[in-house]
């Protein structure tokens, strides 16, 4: 007789330690006619994140506002027992099979960089080349790595291979929430201090700027929605190409007050 199969049941995550404060903010540029970004910003479910649909393709800001709005269901309904990868690829399917409905043709996509803070970590899940970054003690540290054509040749040289790409193509991204099958998504784990900021952003922030310009706005010291601001503002004063979304959450001292 065979044994019944049993599905693993995801980690349960125990609830975060310290406070949050978030902001988020989104703008559509000086270029593009609409703003295919969107965002997730909740500190009932402390679930961070942003999607950016992915330009060239129909229906980019239908496909980053499905990943948005499944994930808060979703994360909702896994309360304390949250699988990131397994969410992220659900996601994936859910944004691929309404592409055939809406783009039959040509699909739909979008990036998504996503996390949740438990215990004393951050849980993030990424697929794409928005970014995640961590500011701790003046220290700027990218948590995420861009999937695109240039940043994964740049990978592949440095374990030898000999790999060539043509200029047009170097920000396409390699993978993506709508691709036909399901993608590797990059998780990590990052242990969480008191007075750390924590940046999710799309790349019409990130492209814009240099990390020493993040580092510098990240460490103002006012108010977040101000800081937010100069990046927003800053992206645009160097042209505004591209839809510009960040969301910025602070680490406090005691899980006593949330926004």
């Amino acid at each position: 007789m065979t044994a019944p199969i049993t599905k693993a049941q995801p980690p349960r995550l125990e609830p975060f330690r310290w406070s949050l404060r978030s902001v988020a903010a989104t703008d559509v540029g000086r270029t593009r006619a609409r703003n295919e970004d969107r965002f997730v910003c909740d500190g009932t479910l402390q679930l961070y994140g942003v999607a950016d649909g992915v330009g060239g393709l129909p229906a980019g800001a239908d496909a980053a506002e499905l990943a948005v709005t499944s994930l808060r269901r979703r994360v909702t309904a896994a309360g304390s027992a949250i699988d990131l990868a397994a969410i992220t690829r659900d996601l994936n399917a859910e944004v691929a099979q309404a592409g055939t409905r809406i783009s039959p043709r040509l699909g739909m996509a979008t990036t998504l960089t996503w996390g949740v803070f438990r215990g004393e970590a951050l849980h993030l899940a990424h697929v794409g080349d928005s970014r995640c970054y961590c500011l701790r003690s003046g220290v700027l540290e990218a948590l995420s790595s861009d999937h695109s054509v240039e940043n994964e040749a740049r990978q592949r040289r440095e374990r030898g291979e000999v790999v060539f790409f043509s200029d047009r193509d170097r920000n396409a991204i390699t993978r993506y929430i709508g691709q036909p099958e399901a993608p590797d998504v990059d998780l990590l784990v990052r242990p969480v201090q008191p007075g750390d900021g924590y940046l999710f952003c799309t790349d019409g922030i990130c492209r814009a700027m240099a990390d020493a310009d993040l580092k510098e706005i990240l460490g103002w010291g006012l108010a977040p929605d101000h800081i937010l601001d100069g990046l927003i503002n800053l992206a645009n004063a160097r042209g505004g190409r591209d839809n510009a979304t960040a969301v910025l959450v602070f680490v406090g001292s005691a899980a006593t007050t949330r926004k």
